[in-house]
């Protein structure tokens, strides 16, 4: 099958757009493997999970059905954090449910000296990250660990700098799209209506950061009322808001 034909397919099967993305990402056009995509395309399975690739930062992360694909929204977390850190920062940064590992990628490749540790409580994502650190030359600068930050116990070490964007979609909410779906629950929903993962962040991670510190957490839409409420309740002094791209409050900073 030549290129020209493969994208045919899957444009009909998607749009020109994600027919592009795939073609520019595949290496060898089988006509079985075509096929295949085309089938995914129809189903609303995303590029990213066909392809096994998305960007993000600037960086070029593999991705499986075991990991939250990166989100453009999950910029707006890594920039607040760059724009903190002054020449000479090196901080030492604890990515809180690292997924992908994208969030303390692009921090470490972007912040002079920084250095950190990736906690994950699925192994499979833990594998995940270790193999996208690998593939960015980030083995010496970041450690990938299987843990959970539900344990007081998980991390031993302390930090700078927190960072997390938890599953925080309420279980039962229909609003989801059907591209997320495709992704892990655990990385999406949460207990006590999206809340409960920023229970056990505001009540944990105050004896892995140091003093001074500051911890960076992602929300959805509309969450910023109830996550500063549960972070104040914990002793955490509340910092500032950033916005998304789309003008919504996407992340919430706070100073132990």
């Amino acid at each position: 099958m030549t290129k020209n034909q493969a994208f045919e397919i899957l444009a009909r099967a998607g749009n020109i757009h994600d027919a592009r993305v795939i073609i520019e990402n595949t290496e060898k056009f089988s006509r079985i493997k075509i096929w295949r995509m085309a089938r995914a395309l129809r189903r609303g399975v995303p590029v990213a999970k066909i392809i096994h690739v998305k960007w993000f930062y600037g960086l070029k992360f593999y991705t499986n059905r075991h990991t939250l694909d990166p989100r453009p929204d999950t910029e707006t977390l890594v920039a607040a954090v760059i724009a903190d850190c002054g020449v000479g920062a090196r901080p030492a940064v604890l990515d809180l449910g690292t997924g992908t590992g994208c969030i303390i990628a692009a921090l470490v490749k972007n912040i002079h000296g920084a250095r950190g540790v990736a906690l994950d409580a699925s192994r499979a994502a833990v594998r995940v990250a270790r193999r996208n650190m690998r593939d960015l030359k980030l083995n010496d600068s970041v450690r990938v660990i299987h843990g959970n930050f539900n344990n007081p116990h998980a991390v031993r070490d302390v930090f700078d700098i927190i960072v997390s964007n938890p599953p925080y979609i309420a279980i039962g909410d229909a609003r989801v799209n059907i591209g997320a779906t495709y992704d892990p629950r655990r990385a999406l929903y949460a207990q006590n209506n999206g809340l409960a993962a920023y229970e056990s962040i505001a009540k944990n991670a105050r004896a892995w950061l140091r003093s001074g510190g500051k911890i960076y957490v992602e929300i959805g839409d509309g969450m910023m009322g109830d996550v500063r409420d549960i972070f104040d309740r914990a002793g955490w002094k509340f910092g500032r808001a950033e916005r998304d791209l789309g003008g919504i409050i996407r992340v919430l900073v706070f100073e132990k």
